[in-house]
């Protein structure tokens, strides 16, 4: 095991981790990455075929709970797609003016917005809103179970 290969590919898998939160970084590539950098650093000798066929599979996964999950919300609010729309950049305003916390305002303001804008009725854009949001949330759940199984995966190939 090369310890430094280790060290730069955490720090690239952790960076991809907090990318399963925050929509500005491409998480799920990040974390792949990071495993390849340690491939290319370490030797490829560690890391098999299998592993690499699992840790896509998880990728693929963890793309489709992303979509599934929003949808899924909002379908079962009645929501509209201009709910989920509203949500992602609520994410994105929301951590920029006000931090963490952002993240958990942001797209419960953003999905109302959008529903607003979609159905012109408040009762309605609280109704989708919470669709979106209740969707959203369970794909950020998912998206870290994922995550944390891949590193989780990783983690016990290159050390035991």
């Amino acid at each position: 095991m090369d310890w430094l290969g280790l060290l730069i590919a955490l720090i690239i898998i952790f960076i991809g981790f907090a990318g399963l939160l925050l929509p500005i970084l491409p998480g799920a590539p990040l974390i792949l990455l990071g495993m390849v950098v340690y491939g290319l650093l370490a030797g490829f000798y560690e890391l098999e075929l299998g592993f690499w066929i699992g840790q896509s599979i998880l990728v693929v996964l963890l793309y489709a709970v992303d979509y599934i999950a929003a949808t899924v919300g909002v379908k079962r609010y009645n929501g509209s797609h201009l709910a989920i729309g509203g949500s992602i950049v609520g994410i994105a305003i929301g951590l920029f003016t006000l931090g963490f916390i952002g993240i958990i305002i942001g797209p419960i303001l953003g999905a109302i917005a959008g529903e607003f804008l979609a159905k012109g009725s408040l009762e309605r854009a609280l109704k989708g809103g919470v669709g979106a949001f209740v969707g959203i949330a369970g794909s950020i759940i998912a998206k870290l179970i994922i995550g944390i199984v891949m590193i989780i995966g990783f983690l016990l190939v290159v050390l035991f």
